[in-house]
């Protein structure tokens, strides 16, 4: 008899309908399971090319910032998620003194817990986002490129560059389904100390299995005009954007501001 599961594997990648040889895993379902644990693992591991990375953010019009967290190598970051939320002393006197510029949002991006994330999907989100932001009067400051950096530093960067609210795009804890998925955390009024209660965060941003770019890109500039509309961000601001049959095109960006 044939699994009735089986078919809803088409509309999932979870593990479902995987099988049996006996009453053991099938060799083929085990393997798969070896190779997603090793991608995993090798998300984690695996070393940000930051360098090229702020290339391409040039290329999009940006002007990228390297900075440093207290974290002294990649093993530490996994062992001390403290340091990953503070900025290098040396990095903050950089920032200080851009305080005094027009910081509307203040765009961080790091590794996090996968830098496949951003090797496979950062500049296309960046390259989404710089189009939906343009339809707003929000500017970004400089792309501060932080490897081994954790969410909470995005509060330290945006209170030296007294930027009105912070953007964290940063890769996501490696799952056995998904180990380049991106997360996105948007927090009105940054400050050191903030909780994540005060943070609204998108995530699975990762196509064609997750969230596509623009719709990503369309629903931050969204949730930060009404962050800055309101004065708040987290779970006293609702995500009530239009939910719109249009994710994946670009014509979801337009009409969503047009709403807003």
């Amino acid at each position: 008899m044939s699994d009735p599961w089986f078919r809803l594997r088409q509309f999932t990648p979870a593990r479902i309908a995987q099988g049996s040889a006996g009453c053991s895993q099938t060799t083929a379902t085990l393997l798969d399971f070896q190779l997603a644990h090793a991608s995993a693992r090798d998300a984690v591991h695996q070393t940000w090319a930051s360098a090229d990375f702020a290339s391409g953010v040039e290329k999009l019009g940006l002007e990228p910032l390297m900075l440093a967290t207290r974290v002294i190598d990649r093993q530490q970051y996994l062992q001390r998620p403290d340091l990953g939320r503070c900025l290098a002393e040396a990095c903050r006197p950089v920032l200080e003194a851009r305080a005094g510029l027009s910081n509307d949002v203040a765009l961080i991006v790091s590794n996090g817990l996968s830098s496949k994330a951003l090797d496979n999907h950062g500049l296309a989100l960046l390259e989404a986002m710089v189009a939906a932001f343009a339809l707003t009067r929000l500017r970004f400051g400089p792309v501060c490129l932080v490897p081994n950096g954790r969410v909470a530093l995005a509060d330290e960067i945006g209170a030296l560059l007294n930027a009105r609210l912070t953007i964290i795009i940063v890769g996501e804890r490696p799952g056995l389904s998904a180990a380049d998925s991106l997360g996105a955390y948007l927090t009105y009024s940054p400050k050191i100390g903030n909780t994540d209660a005060e943070r609204n965060c998108i995530s699975n941003i990762r196509p064609p299995d997750g969230l596509d770019y623009l719709a990503a890109a369309a629903k931050l500039a969204y949730l930060a005009e009404q962050a800055i509309v309101r004065g708040f961000s987290g779970v006293m601001l609702k995500d009530d954007m239009p939910e719109l049959k249009l994710a994946g095109n670009s014509e979801l960006i337009y009409a969503t501001n047009s709403l807003s």
